[in-house]
Parts: structure tokens; sequence; C-alpha cells
């Protein structure tokens, strides 16, 4: 599983990034849930939705600042 690529995201319409980000930090929150209760978890993921989530919210940024 390669990282996400940005001209992916870069496509998405201003309310599907949001609700994106959204579910990517529950996701997160769940991770680390499942890392606190030594619950297996592949640690890749968690680097793979952290990469993601800072993609997104580069691109809400740079839309909130056009806007």
């Amino acid at each position: 599983m390669s990282l996400p690529k940005i001209e992916e995201l870069k496509e998405l319409s201003h309310e599907d990034i949001e609700k994106r980000i959204t579910e990517l930090k529950k996701d997160l929150f769940d991770i680390r849930f499942k890392q606190a209760t030594k619950q297996s978890i592949k640690p890749h993921i968690f680097k793979h939705k952290k990469h993601e989530l800072a993609q997104l919210l580069m691109l809400e940024n740079n839309y909130t600042m056009n806007k």
C-alpha cells in the first residue's frame, strides 16, 4: 500500500474534503485507542492516515485562503 497521492485529493469538492477529514480523525482515534489497549494494529496504516489527513488539511487551508 503506497501513500495517498495529492492529485487524487485535489479533485474532491470542499464538502468531500471536510467529510474525509472527519472520517480520518475518527479512524486515527480508533487506531490510537486500539494501540493503548494493546490490540493489534498495523503501524503503516497509522502513517498513511496521518499523511492523508495532512494533505487534506493543507487543501482545506488553501481553499479557505483563496476564498
